[in-house]
């Protein structure tokens, strides 16, 4: 009883995360920041021979760029609400593995899914990466973040990997408990990766 009540406590963390991501909006990666008002140029400062009067940290992306940075963000809400859900179900699991097989379905629908997004969020993600390398401005936050996403989908991938294969009375099971906590751990730390990553470039770029 004890344990039951725990685990609404994980979604509902993953889930108030998710509605902070919802909540902070970007500026428009082509557009230039404007000068503060308080900061005025002096009538007697000209602008160098050569130069135009165009932001020096202007930097224009092309329409694709936009449309995968967009795929990118809309997907990304959906990280937490997966973890949580995916967290909630493969504990009841690892407590009562003789649970009922409808659980166990939606366990695996929600590990796949967490795949497809980490999938689409890998391409996206790289993509852009690569289009805007010469962006100095959060190139080291964005290559950290890349790095531990990427680490996040190989471990997503080796944990579906290391599921149930064997079958008892027609539901898959584990054949050996060796096997299941390896399973739970690699589930776990790639949610953790997953989730630091995230969150790095949720609260860090600003």
């Amino acid at each position: 009883m004890e344990e039951t009540m725990k685990i609404p406590g994980f979604v509902m963390l993953f889930f108030l995360l998710s509605l902070k991501a919802w909540a902070q909006t970007d500026p428009p990666a082509n557009v230039p920041q404007e000068p503060d008002a308080g900061q005025s140029t002096d009538a007697g400062q000209s602008t160098p021979a050569g130069q135009s009067g165009a932001h020096p940290g202007a930097v224009t992306y092309s329409d694709g760029y936009q449309l995968r940075a967009k795929i990118h963000k809309i997907a990304s809400f959906a990280t937490l609400p997966l973890f949580g859900t995916e967290l909630a179900l493969g504990q009841s699991l690892y407590n009562d593995p003789s649970t009922e097989s409808t659980k166990k379905s939606l366990h695996a629908a929600v590990g796949t899914g967490i795949i497809v997004l980490f999938g689409v969020n890998g391409v996206t993600g790289v993509w852009n990466m690569v289009e805007d390398r010469h962006n100095p401005k959060g190139h080291t936050l964005r290559l950290v973040h890349g790095f531990l996403m990427l680490t996040a989908n190989a471990g997503f991938v080796a944990t579906a990997a290391t599921g149930p294969h064997s079958e008892h009375h027609g539901v898959p099971t584990f054949s050996s408990e060796s096997d299941r906590a390896l399973h739970r751990g690699l589930a776990i730390g790639s949610m953790g990766i997953g989730t630091i990553g995230y969150t790095l470039m949720l609260f860090g770029n600003k």
